[in-house]
């Protein structure tokens, strides 16, 4: 399925890979873990938790996950539950109801959403429709691919060893 993302070159490939790798734990885990202490909520998420809010929600997940995606990709407010409902699934962790609505547009058939964690080749080609969607084959730099999918550079070091690793 990688050829579909539009990575035909190894460069293409090891990009992709070492993007997916990270994203999953090693191809391991295929559902988002939220499950922040305070101190990693003021880190990653600075916008959404000064000290005082992070110890309310430090450990809770899915009030982590409606607070953080509230109000963006197609999520309803926190009170919603969409955060939780749309949380990154697959092996690049799509998230927000935008993306899996145009995810299951993309693939002509409907699923439930604990599939995308649950069936590797669901998993797969929700990335692959990420990838193609977003026109990520075409960016030449680790940096470049890892801001758009994660929006910021969180994971940069290991995103680059896996890269070198799969171009040795």
């Amino acid at each position: 399925q990688i050829e579909k993302a539009g990575c035909v070159t190894k460069i293409q490939q090891a990009m992709f890979l070492a993007q997916c790798g990270h994203e999953s734990a090693g191809f391991s885990v295929f559902i988002e873990n939220l499950n922040y202490s305070d101190y990693a909520l003021t880190q990653y998420f600075r916008k959404y938790f000064d000290a005082l809010t992070a110890k309310k929600y430090a450990r809770k997940p899915e009030q982590i996950a409606n607070r953080v995606y509230a109000n963006r990709m197609g999520n309803g407010d926190e009170e919603s539950g969409d955060g939780w409902r749309y949380r990154g699934r697959g092996i690049i962790q799509i998230t927000g109801k935008k993306n899996y609505i145009a995810f299951r547009n993309w693939l002509g058939r409907d699923f439930a959403l604990h599939e995308m964690a649950e069936d590797l080749d669901l998993a797969v080609s929700a990335a692959v429709w990420y990838w193609q969607t977003n026109e990520l084959a075409s960016l030449a730099s680790v940096e470049k691919v890892t801001v758009r999918i994660n929006g910021g550079t969180n994971g940069l070091a290991d995103r680059v060893a896996l890269y070198r690793k799969l171009m040795a």
